[in-house]
């Protein structure tokens, strides 16, 4: 059998920055006039992306997805220019799908503050797998 690797010391010499890198601070949010109306709860914001990349934090490559964020706003609305800027930012991120879509999730959530909210993370195929990686979150929980 193969030996075990040891990712942390792999990921130590690899040229890509850290979780730290991603820049939450750049999101932005504007007033949800319709937060009080009857449809108020049921309108449902839908915003997908197939530019985002970020890197395997174990090979060092680039890593490429589909990102689709979708939303019940609450009192505010994602500002899209800043979604970009807040995406783009994961571009020289290593970091796992499966930790990036809760990092994802945890900052545009705190930003927003929805009614509810889903990252839905399609990765593109490499050596013939593909992963398509969700996270949901709901004020009611």
């Amino acid at each position: 059998m193969p030996e075990k690797q040891d990712f942390e010391a792999h990921d130590k010499t690899l040229p890509f920055k850290g979780p730290e890198a991603i820049d939450s601070g750049c999101l932005e949010c504007f007033p949800y006039e319709y937060a009080d109306a009857p449809t108020g709860d049921t309108l449902e914001i839908v915003t997908t992306t197939e530019e985002f990349t970020s890197v395997c934090p174990f090979s060092g490559l680039p890593d490429f997805a589909r990102v689709t964020i979708t939303y019940t706003p609450n009192r505010h609305c994602i500002e899209l220019r800043s979604l970009k800027y807040y995406l783009m930012s994961y571009r020289d991120v290593g970091i796992w799908y499966e930790h990036l879509v809760n990092r994802m999730l945890e900052d545009l959530a705190a930003a927003v503050q929805p009614r509810s909210m889903k990252i839905v993370i399609e990765c593109a195929p490499r050596g013939g797998l593909s992963s398509t990686v969700t996270a949901s979150y709901s004020q009611e929980q």
